[in-house]
């Protein structure tokens, strides 16, 4: 298989792989979750603390934003990704939106997302992962009003 064929095979089932978190988190499903993410993964997210290590700790945080949503939507645009081997990265942006256990419809902030996959296995599986807004300096504040 050509150099670049093989790069696009790659390429897609990242894509494939992606889908799937939007898939499962829409569906509200940790152990679907559970299963895209390496046992080892490092998440900095856009909560505290300042990072969230292993796969435990990646789904605790994703159950806690279930219980805030009763429905819930995930959309990730402009999506990029390189593959190198049995590594990977890809950034793009994020939103998280839906309807809150008290009724109330949010579309959401957008957010920057990064992740970084490797292969083990002959699966891609997520090992780290950044959300992140960006920082007004004047005020310290995330600035969380912003499009793609």
């Amino acid at each position: 298989m050509a150099m670049s064929t093989q790069r696009e095979t790659e390429e897609a089932a990242i894509r494939r792989r992606i889908g799937e978190l939007v898939e499962r988190l829409r569906a509200k499903d940790l152990d679907g979750l559970a299963g895209l993410y390496a046992e080892d993964v490092v998440s900095f997210d856009v909560e505290p603390p300042l990072q969230h290590a292993g796969v435990a700790a990646k789904l605790k945080n994703w159950e806690k934003v279930f219980t805030f949503f009763r429905d819930v939507d995930y959309e990730i645009r402009d999506l990029r990704i390189t593959v190198g081997g049995d590594v990977a990265f890809g950034h793009g942006f994020g939103r998280l939106s839906g309807t809150m256990t008290n009724g109330a419809a949010t579309d959401g902030m957008w957010v920057r997302a990064t992740f970084c996959l490797r292969r083990a296995g002959g699966e891609w599986l997520i090992a780290h992962d950044q959300v992140s807004v960006p920082l007004d300096i004047a005020t310290g504040r995330g600035v969380t009003d912003l499009e793609p």
